[in-house]
Parts: structure tokens; sequence; C-alpha cells
């Protein structure tokens, strides 16, 4: 199928791809680095090339509602938000995943106040990783423009019917030019399908309530549902992704597996930084050191077997976290990490690096001194320091 090959922002694509599914309504109020999102597809609104009602909310939590009741009512809705606004929406987050709502949320990442700060790191979709909501990471422009196309087929899957957010870093990918492809508009608009409104509020032949009162007789078996559902979720992505390569000849995963067949030494790491890494593995490879990396994809509901599986062969393991969970813990991806490798004993010996917080520059010579770690432990089986920040001033 020919594609249009374009030098375009993250922002833009993922923009481009809304204006392709044409969704019923968007709710949304603007803040950095997110708001470049909504103002292209507002753009199009005005344009008449999209259908698509636009809710100008006075603040995130308002957008948030918004899209509630709009996907309540039967209706295909998505918007875009970064930090502050994430942080705003939290209550209604759990609203909107605990009402099994399909709605389709661009994440552009970036660092929590205080002290303020507008760049990315991962700190926003970290805090809202267990609000019930299915979490997609992009590594660039041209996942984070395939991430929402695929996300409201996962969303609207009728086993699922859940809210999804696509991540993309902060500048780094929203504002960065790169080269990509589109995908035809009657390719995304039959592969997206038609929107199949499920118990909707304005059937007023089959009336319905949502978000009645609910006692300790019931919640417990409504929250074991919800995990029933999320537990379904990886294999319908994996579905969603062999149908998406038809039409884009691109292959997606649950992760990216990057030369860890072979390896001995890996590291993980979300999002953009995962190029940078993969140039450095490829430089220590061509020095015979055996170094691979895995870069998730589907971050929640967390592949803990798959990715325990990929992993466990190694002798030493680092993973990457660009955020912190602060009381004195690890990175919440290496607690993930962790959690996949309990089950196999003999396992990689596990270290954590937290990098590039407040959008401070991930560069090669990081991923360099924490390939040269791993090999030191692959020879030692001992890790020096468990949690180390890097590219700290001192």
């Amino acid at each position: 199928m020919m594609a249009k090959v374009v030098a375009v922002t993250g922002n833009e694509a993922v923009a481009y791809a809304l204006r392709q599914v044409n969704p019923d309504v968007s709710a949304a109020y603007p803040i950095t680095p997110a708001t470049d999102i909504m103002q292209r597809f507002t753009s199009y609104v005005s344009n008449g090339q999209v259908k698509t009602e636009m809710v100008l909310a006075e603040s995130e939590h308002s957008a948030m509602s918004g899209c509630i009741g709009a996907s309540a009512a039967g209706g295909r809705v998505m918007t875009a938000t970064s930090s502050q606004g994430l942080a705003l929406m939290w209550e209604e987050l759990f609203i909107a995943s605990g009402s099994r709502l399909p709605i389709v949320m661009a994440l552009v990442n970036r660092a929590l106040s205080a002290p303020l700060n507008i760049h990315g790191d991962h700190s926003d979709g970290m805090g809202a990783r267990d609000c019930g909501w299915i979490q997609l990471w992009s590594e660039n422009a041209q996942e984070a423009y395939d991430n929402t196309i695929q996300a409201f087929r996962i969303a609207e899957h009728m086993d699922v019917r859940l809210p999804v957010m696509v991540c993309l870093d902060g500048f780094i990918i929203s504002h960065s030019i790169e080269r990509m492809e589109y995908i035809d508009d009657d390719a995304v608009k039959n592969f997206v399908g038609a929107f199949k409104a499920v118990n909707p509020l304005l059937d007023i032949e089959h009336p319905v309530s949502y978000g009645p009162l609910i006692l300790p007789d019931y919640y417990m078996e409504y929250r074991k549902a919800h995990a029933e559902v999320m537990a379904k979720v990886p294999g319908i992505v994996l579905d969603v992704a062999k149908d998406f390569e038809k039409i884009a000849s691109r292959k997606y995963g649950l992760f990216e597996a990057y030369r860890l067949d072979d390896a001995e030494i890996g590291i993980v790491i979300l999002n953009s930084a995962a190029g940078t890494s993969k140039d450095v593995i490829d430089s220590f490879r061509e020095k015979g050191i055996k170094a691979g990396l895995l870069k998730p994809r589907l971050f929640r509901p967390f592949p803990y077997d798959e990715i325990g599986n990929e992993l466990k062969h190694l002798k030493a393991v680092c993973v990457l976290d660009r955020a912190d969970a602060f009381g004195g813990s690890y990175g919440p991806l290496f607690i993930d990490i962790a959690a996949s490798l309990y089950p196999h004993k003999n396992g990689p010996v596990l270290s954590n690096k937290i990098y590039g917080l407040g959008g401070r520059d991930y560069l090669p010579e990081h991923a360099e001194y924490a390939i040269n770690e791993l090999v030191e432990i692959a020879k030692t089986g001992k890790v020096k320091t468990l949690k180390e920040y890097i590219g700290v001033r001192e």
C-alpha cells in the first residue's frame, strides 16, 4: 500500500492520525507540550476536515469530564494532555476506566511540578500508571502516529472497552521533526472501523445509569472484573498489531527486543532514549560485547510473563528510568522489570539508573556508562550501587 512520506513533528503526526480517525467529540484544555496537538486538530475542525464536536473546556479536569460524558453518551472520543494537566485529571481517570469508556488520549510526557518544569520526563505517565488505563509508549513520531491509530481499535474492542493513553516524550518527540510515513486516509478509516456504542446514555429506548453507588458487597467483584478485562489486553494488542501490519508494513509487539537473542547483558529503556541506546548497543557489538536492549511498548497492563521470559537468559540487566519514585524506592520501570524476573531464580543481576529528569539530555555516554558497568557485573555477579542517578551535576 502506498505511503505518504513526510517530515513532521510528533505532535503534528498525532494530530494527523486523529484527523484520519475523525472522532465524534473531543474536549480539551491546552498545556505545554501537548497544546500543539489540539491546536492542529481544531484547525481540522474549523476547516471542515473532520466532523468532530470540539469542546474547549476551562480546565483539564473539565476536559476529561467532557470526554467521559461524550463517551458515555455513545460517541468516539479523544483528547490530549501533559504533566499537571494529567494530574488534574486524576480523579476523572478512574471514572473513565471504571466506567469502561474507550477514550483515547495522547499524553505528551512532561515533568511534574514543583518546581515548574515544562520539559520531558515520564513522571506524569508513571503517576497515572495504576488508574486502569491501557498505556502504549512511543520511541519516535512514527510510533506515536501508529500507536494512536491502533489505540482506537484496542480501546473499542468488544472484549476491552477501556481508555488508552498514547505516550510520547515532550519536545524530544512532540516538537522534533523527523521523516515518517502516513497511511492512506481510507486505509485508516477501514482499519479503525465504525464506532459501536455499548449501553449509551442517549439510547432513550434502553435507559441506563452510569456511576451509581457501589458498597463493600460488590466493589471488590467490580475491581476483579476490571483486572480480568485487563488480562485480555496483551492478546488483543498483538491481534490489532497484526492487522495494522497489513496496511502499514510495520510490525509491533508488546515490546521491542533489540539484539537480545544472543545477548549476555541488556538495558531496558522507554521511549525516545531507546534510539540513542540502540546506536550504542551497535558500537559495543562491534567490540565483541554481546549487549542488547528491550523497549517496552505496552506498559499497562504490564506483560510480566513475556518480558521475564525475554530477559531471563541474560547475566545482567540495567533498567533506566526517566522518572523517580520518591520515598527511597527504585524507579517505576525497574520495579516492574524486577517483578517480571522474580519467578526466574537464575535470572540476571539487576541495577537501576535514573536519568533525564526534567528534560536533562540523555547522551550516548550515559548508555556507554551503563553498559560498561554491566560488563563488570556480568563478570563478578556484584552490583556496587543498585540505584544511581546519571548525568547529575556533582
